[in-house]
């Protein structure tokens, strides 16, 4: 049997192997949860009074999940994701999305090389460790849609060629809450891929002030150092992933979802259970602990179940707080 594409090369051929990488060693849980600590208080010497935020951004980079900053401009959503990238010595890239981007803007694309004479692919920003999506809803939904499969299977398809992606691999992106006629509104099945929504506010009076004498003169962003390497992370990925979640944690989070769809026009996916139960497990981390309490699902039910729920009349969150009072625990 001859190859059904003869023009395609070797090195193309070998690109849609699955590669799978080994499982790295997980850290200790002390020092998965001490590495934690370094990046949140790294990132404080940027971000001010927003430490919330910080641990919701590092829950879903150690919960192989995605992030999706939504608030009014100028509150610190990009700063707040370069700081985290620049708090980990790993590869980031930013990509600034515009009406006029391309997908092959963000994968790459095959690119002919005159000497080889064959098609050889550029890889584009989205291989990198940490993506900041800046403004993600200024794109249309062609060309939001290209992070859809690296989202969900850390790989990239181009002209029929599977391109895997580094580990780890998370997407940090922003968009403004203003100017609707502006925008694109994010399709449902993009939104679903985020473990988690969060939105940062204005800061109180006190923070304001202190961002101000912080950043009068030289911009702390410019001399923050890096307090992990990209292989602790990994191996921090897999002590959360070790965190204990019993059989009656998994029904309580079950349970919360189906209350959603019962509900909603459209209710918490099981990717989104999932995420609820990724998201507890690095909370408990974050807090010290080797298993995952009620206290640790309630307190993320709301950035990981909110933006994934439609409902006839629009929802403000109220959906979800109604299901953790509702649902008994288990």
């Amino acid at each position: 049997m001859t190859d059904s594409n003869p023009t395609q090369s070797s090195s193309a051929r070998r690109s849609q192997e699955p590669l799978v990488a080994p499982t790295p060693e997980p850290l200790s849980f002390s020092e998965a949860s001490a590495l934690a600590d370094r990046v949140v208080e790294n990132v404080e010497r940027v971000i001010v009074g927003q430490r919330e935020a910080i641990e919701d951004v590092l829950i879903a980079l150690l919960g192989r999940g995605h992030v999706l900053i939504e608030d009014v401009p100028g509150v610190g959503k990009t700063m707040l994701a370069r700081s985290i990238a620049r708090s980990i010595d790993c590869s980031f890239r930013r990509v600034q999305f515009t009406p006029d981007l391309l997908p092959s803007d963000i994968t790459g694309a095959n690119v002919f090389n005159q000497r080889t004479r064959e098609f050889e692919f550029q890889p584009g920003p989205v291989f990198a460790n940490v993506v900041l999506g800046d403004e993600i809803n200024r794109a249309p939904p062609k060309a939001q849609s290209a992070l859809l499969e690296a989202m969900e299977e850390t790989q990239v398809t181009v002209d029929g060629t599977t391109h895997p992606l580094p580990r780890p691999f998370t997407v940090i992106a922003t968009q403004n809450a203003v100017e609707p006629s502006r925008t694109y509104e994010l399709p449902i099945a993009e939104l679903d891929r985020f473990m988690k929504k969060i939105h940062l506010g204005y800061p109180e009076e006190a923070a304001e002030i202190e961002v101000l004498d912080r950043v009068v003169g030289r911009h702390p962003i410019e001399g923050l150092e890096p307090v992990a390497e990209a292989e602790e992370i990994r191996r921090a990925r897999e002590s959360v992933a070790a965190v204990t979640v019993k059989e009656p944690i998994r029904t309580y989070a079950t349970r919360l979802a189906a209350h959603t769809r019962e509900h909603a026009t459209l209710g918490v996916s099981p990717r989104g259970t999932l995420a609820l139960l990724r998201a507890a497990q690095g909370r408990a981390l974050l807090s010290g602990r080797e298993y995952v309490t009620p206290d640790d699902v309630q307190r993320e039910a709301r950035t990981v179940m909110d933006h994934r729920i439609v409902t006839e009349e629009g929802d403000d969150g109220s959906l979800v707080g109604r299901a953790l009072e509702t649902v008994p625990i288990p």
